[in-house]
């Protein structure tokens, strides 16, 4: 996926964002440009601060150190003009349950000033564009998970804003529906639109432009993914065996096995050269008498890279 830029300004502009909640810092020096047309991903697990930087750049929470701009305005000065300008859908949008699809549409019309010459064409193109027109007189309490994430979405867009930011869109979402939202968002970048998202799922990353990944309220790092995997400190390789609690144990003061890391059925191990170590870590394991024992090169993915930045940073 290619962005397009239709400004050197960039959509998004933070400087140093900092907040506190008592002795608690949720975002520590956060800065960040975000290009017109492109699709930026925030990563990090509960609690890393997403959601507070998020606040920050709609301007619905202030800072207590930095500043940002979003299409020009300044995120504390000029939040009323910029509200009007972007769409924002949180993790607990307000939708009415007691209204149908189409109430809520024309309800959120009504909040931004949308007039009735624009309804008559943006009303039915949402409901088409969100695969919702067949749902259009469905009460909102009687959608699923992934309709009711569709529909907050069109309400998010009812006026049409240059700069959309999506808080977790798809968290508790059926696979299914998380694919057809993230298809309807490919289809708003071809409209220049610019999409910023925060995610705890890496997959849904790594369909963005670009990636942050953030960790204890700090940007660790924010690039391409190619870019990002390239940073990687060392080569990998995938462990599988009948018991990999007994393979981490045997491989955790290993010469040749400089981290690792268990990811479900499998042991993520990095080495310094896949060729000189796969070989020594199969008869290992095989010694000890494991079974079914395969050592198999592998690429480093997104959790990889941030296993290792997070271990990086909490050394230093």
């Amino acid at each position: 996926m290619t962005a397009s830029h239709s400004s050197s300004e960039p959509a998004i502009r933070a400087e140093g964002l900092t907040k506190h909640f008592g002795s608690l810092t949720a975002v520590d020096g956060f800065s960040l440009e975000v290009a017109q047309g492109e699709a930026f991903a925030l990563v990090g697990p509960d609690g890393a601060g997403k959601t507070t930087s998020m606040r920050l750049l709609v301007g619905i929470m202030d800072p207590d150190g930095g500043r940002a701009e979003v299409l020009g305005c300044d995120t504390v000065k000029d939040s009323e003009r910029l509200k009007e300008r972007i769409g924002y859908m949180p993790q607990r949008f307000g939708l009415y349950d007691d209204l149908t699809v189409l109430e809520n549409l024309i309800f959120y019309a009504d909040i931004y000033g949308v007039s009735q010459g624009e309804r008559k064409d943006r009303l039915p193109e949402l409901l088409g564009f969100s695969n919702l027109t067949p749902f259009q007189d469905r009460l909102a309490g009687n959608l699923s998970g992934g309709m009711r994430q569709k529909l907050g979405l069109a309400c998010a867009l009812i006026h049409t804003p240059r700069v959309l930011f999506l808080d977790e869109p798809t968290f508790g979402v059926d696979p299914v529906s998380r694919r057809e939202f993230w298809h309807i968002l490919y289809q708003l970048l071809g409209t220049d639109m610019t999409i910023f998202v925060t995610t705890a799922y890496m997959d849904e990353a790594e369909r963005a432009h670009r990636i942050g990944l953030m960790h204890r309220g700090r940007l660790l790092v924010a690039d391409k993914l190619a870019h990002l995997k390239a940073r990687y400190l060392g080569e990998l390789l995938e462990v599988r065996a009948d018991d990999l609690h007994a393979a981490k144990k045997l491989l955790a003061d290993f010469p040749l096995a400089r981290h690792l890391l268990a990811m479900g059925d499998r042991l993520m191990v990095t080495v310094d050269n896949q060729a000189q170590a796969q070989m020594p870590i199969q008869e290992t394991l095989e010694g000890a008498g494991l079974t079914r024992v395969c050592v198999a090169l592998a690429e480093p993915g997104l959790e990889d890279l941030f296993a290792q930045l997070v271990g990086a940073s909490s050394e230093q």
